[in-house]
């Protein structure tokens, strides 16, 4: 029993990843289905004087968004080895902040929870992506969390 419960992190690892890396032909290659939805985004943003900022260059755009996925996803994979398992809680903080900016612009702008008439998929999706980040990082909140904190800061830190 305790190998099936070791396993439940790496599972969630990579079902998240698979949710990110198919989305990413969708943002990389500007496929209709981003269009409709970053195009809403910035059409919305620009509303509130934030014109461009959902764009193909903007500072939030499917490129930028997409990037940060694939991160997640890389570091999320990259966990799942014993040396590397704080890089599971680094992935799972990012694909935490990406799906809770995900959720909130689907539920409190004109998006809308089905953008694209799919009945909603993406949005589960990005729901079922966020709840499995706050599970792995509530499993990982001491010690790889902690590992990698002090691995950043070493880093970051001048020599």
């Amino acid at each position: 029993m305790k190998k099936i419960l070791d396993a439940v992190p790496h599972i969630m690892s990579v079902i998240m990843s698979a949710v990110f890396l198919d989305s990413l032909r969708f943002k990389f290659f500007n496929l209709p289905e981003t269009q409709v939805i970053f195009g809403a985004l910035n059409a919305w943003a620009g509303t509130l004087g934030a014109a461009g900022i959902f764009s193909q260059t903007g500072l939030l755009s499917q490129y930028v968004i997409g990037s940060i996925e694939l991160l997640a996803s890389v570091l999320l994979i990259a966990g799942i080895f014993p040396g590397f398992r704080h890089l599971q809680a680094g992935g799972a903080l990012a694909a935490f902040l990406v799906m809770s900016g995900a959720i909130t612009f689907h539920l409190f702008t004109p998006l809308g929870i089905d953008p694209n008439h799919d009945g909603g998929g993406l949005f589960v999706m990005a729901c079922v992506n966020w709840f499995f980040s706050l599970v792995l990082l509530f499993i990982y909140r001491k010690r790889e969390a902690m590992t990698l904190i002090k691995r950043v800061a070493a880093i970051a830190s001048p020599t």
